[in-house]
C-alpha cells in the first residue's frame, strides 16, 4: 500500500469516529418508557475498534515518514515540519500586513479633522511580496509531498 493511501485510509477511519462518537452520545441517553435508536455500549466498542486500527495506521505512517528520504530535503517528516512552519510564518507575515494596512480597525477611518492619525509600523507592500513568496513555498513543498506520499510505500508494522 501507498502511504498516501494510508493516509486516505488514516482520514477516513478519523470521520467513523467522529460519526461514531455522536452515535454514542444520541443514544446514551433514553426516556423510560422508550427504546434507544441504537444500543450505544455496542456502538461505543465498535468506536474503540475503528480507534484501534487508526492508531496502527498512525504508527505505521509515522514510521513511514521518519524514513522516507526525499533527495536534498531531509526525510517526510523534515518536509512536514517546514510545511508546517511555512505556513505558520505566512499566518504571521499576513496578519501583520493587514494590521499594518489597518485591516484589523472595523469602521477605525477617521471621521474628524481633530481625530489623531494612525501610521503603518510595518512595510505592507514587502509583507505582501514576502506573503506571495511563502505562498510559493508552500506550494512547492505540497507538491513534493504528495508526490512522495504516491510514491512510498507504507511501512509494515
Amino acid at each position: 500500500m501507498k502511504l498516501a493511501e494510508a493516509l486516505a485510509q488514516r482520514a477516513d477511519a478519523v470521520r467513523r469516529v467522529e460519526q461514531l462518537r455522536a452515535r454514542v452520545v444520541g443514544s446514551a441517553r433514553y426516556q423510560e418508557g422508550e427504546v434507544p435508536a441504537e444500543n450505544a455500549a455496542e456502538v461505543l466498542a465498535q468506536a474503540g475498534e475503528v480507534m484501534d486500527e487508526l492508531e496502527l495506521l498512525i504508527r505505521r505512517i509515522n514510521r513511514t515518514n521518519s524514513t522516507a528520504v526525499i533527495d536534498g530535503h531531509g526525510t517526510l517528516t523534515d518536509v512536514l515540519a517546514r510545511r508546517d512552519v511555512l505556513r505558520l510564518r505566512h499566518s504571521v507575515v499576513t496578519a501583520a500586513a493587514d494590521a499594518a494596512a489597518g485591516r484589523d480597525q472595523r469602521g477605525a477611518a477617521r471621521q474628524l479633522r481633530s481625530e489623531l492619525k494612525m501610521f503603518s509600523a510595518l512595510p505592507v507592500a514587502a509583507l505582501r511580496a514576502q506573503a506571495d513568496v511563502l505562498s510559493k513555498e508552500i506550494r512547492e513543498v505540497d507538491v513534493l509531498i504528495q508526490r512522495t506520499n504516491w510514491e512510498v510505500d507504507l511501512l509494515e508494522e
